[in-house]
């Protein structure tokens, strides 16, 4: 079991460190899940994509948008009940 120190920190067991290739400087994130509390290393997170592939990742949500914009066109704004404008005045004296 693990103690928090009176400075809020943490050791990560040994067993853990050495299963999850934690070294010395890495990152890790803690998440909330719920009534327990997860730790992520941060490399695990995102894999590292090469420039084609985010483009290509890219062209694919673009395409997607596209369709859904022809799908479903956007309502006008006059059907919100409220105007962008009002948007940047709102709760500014004028």
């Amino acid at each position: 079991m693990t103690r928090v120190t009176g400075k809020f920190q943490i050791t990560l067991p040994k067993r853990l460190v050495d299963v999850y290739d934690i070294r010395l400087g890495d990152e890790v994130e803690l998440v909330s899940a719920g009534e327990s509390i997860v730790i992520v290393p941060a490399r695990s997170r995102r894999p590292e994509l090469s420039t084609e592939e985010r483009l290509r990742l890219f062209d694919q949500a673009t395409q997607r948008q596209a369709k859904r914009d022809r799908d479903q066109p956007r309502t006008a704004s006059s059907d919100r009940g409220w105007t962008r404008e009002e948007l940047y005045t709102r709760g500014r004296p004028r």
